[in-house]
C-alpha cells in the first residue's frame, strides 16, 4: 500500500462515517415531521423513523465500504485527492438518489391513505 493511497483511504473513511452520522441524525430529526403526515399513529411514525435510520446506516456504510476499495493507481497527492473526491461524490450521489426514492415511496403511501 502506497502512502498516496493512504491519503485516500483514511480521509475517505473518516468523512464517510462522519457524513453518515450527521445525515442520519438530520434525516431522522426532520423526517419524523414528514412521516407524521404520512402515518396517523405516533408509535408507527417513531418506529418507521427508527427503521429508516437503521436502513440508512446499513446502506450508506455498505456503499461507502464498497467504494473504498481500489479505484486506480495513485502515484501523487493530486491523484489521491482526485480519487477521494470521486469516491465521495459517487457516495453522495447514490445517497441522494436513495433519499429521493424514499420520499417518492412515502408520497405514494400518503396519497394512497388520502383515498382510503
Amino acid at each position: 500500500m502506497t502512502q498516496p493511497f493512504l491519503l485516500v483511504c483514511l480521509p475517505y473513511a473518516a468523512i464517510a462515517v462522519g457524513l453518515t452520522i450527521w445525515l442520519a441524525r438530520a434525516l431522522s430529526r426532520h423526517g419524523e415531521v414528514f412521516l407524521d403526515t404520512v402515518f396517523d399513529n405516533p408509535k408507527v411514525v417513531h418506529a418507521v423513523n427508527q427503521l429508516l435510520v437503521i436502513g440508512f446506516y446499513l446502506v450508506n456504510l455498505g456503499w461507502a465500504f464498497l467504494l473504498a476499495k481500489g479505484g486506480g493507481a495513485v502515484q501523487t497527492s493530486a491523484d489521491a485527492i482526485g480519487l477521494l473526491v470521486d469516491k465521495l461524490g459517487l457516495l453522495l450521489l447514490l445517497l441522494g438518489v436513495a433519499h429521493l426514492c424514499n420520499l417518492y415511496v412515502f408520497h405514494r403511501i400518503k396519497k394512497g391513505n388520502a383515498h382510503a
